[in-house]
């Protein structure tokens, strides 16, 4: 079990890791006005709010990630490698931010960015189903993990999300705000499993 648990800890603090690079890979995408006064703030404004929301979606994938590792027996290859597929897609975030934050309102960047969101859900997804196997069918994890309705409903909504894209952005941004209204309280199926593994 302790062979197991390290493992555990040290994918989370390599992913840590990966997702404060991230952050401050969308921060330097970011540019002062020219101007001086307030009203210099406008045009860059669009910039910001991305940059905003993709903060949020970051943080919620740090702190879920963290609830969700923390809840495992610990980790095998399988799941490690499914914690890469997702580092990978959530590398990208900053890239789709910084096209959507210079092209606010324009079809193709809003098309891209829902689909960075929507992959960045479903390789979440699969991280869990991995977790799901290392700690077996019948443990406590595969009990919290059995209702996934939030998770799912993401999905759903990004779909729509890109599909309404093609059609009005703004709606489609709207859809994406809701997601992450919908992942600011922490995903408290965990909370259960690690105050037990904590009390021994």
């Amino acid at each position: 079990m302790s062979r197991f648990l390290t493992e555990a800890s040290r994918l989370e603090a390599f992913s840590d890791g990966v997702l404060a690079v991230i952050i401050t890979i969308m921060v330097l995408e970011l540019r002062p006005p020219d101007g001086t006064d307030l009203r210099s703030l406008l045009p860059v404004l669009p910039t910001v709010a991305t940059y905003a929301l993709s903060f949020v979606f970051i943080g919620i994938y740090w702190n879920n990630h963290h609830h969700m590792l923390r809840a495992s027996r610990g980790v095998d290859g399988r799941a490690m490698w499914a914690n890469l597929h997702l580092l990978f897609w959530l590398s990208l975030v900053p890239f789709s931010t910084a096209w959507l934050g210079r092209n606010p309102g324009a079809v193709g960047p809003t098309v891209f960015y829902g689909i960075i969101l929507f992959f960045d859900a479903v390789a979440y997804k699969l991280l869990q189903w991995a977790l799901l196997e290392v700690n077996g069918r019948n443990a406590p994890f595969a009990k919290a993990v059995a209702t996934d309705l939030k998770g799912t409903a993401s999905i759903v909504l990004y779909v729509a999300a890109i599909g309404i894209a093609f059609v009005s952005p703004p709606v489609s941004d709207a859809i994406l705000i809701l997601v992450a209204i919908m992942w600011v309280v922490p995903d408290r199926r965990f909370e259960p499993l690690i105050d037990m593994k904590q009390r021994g």
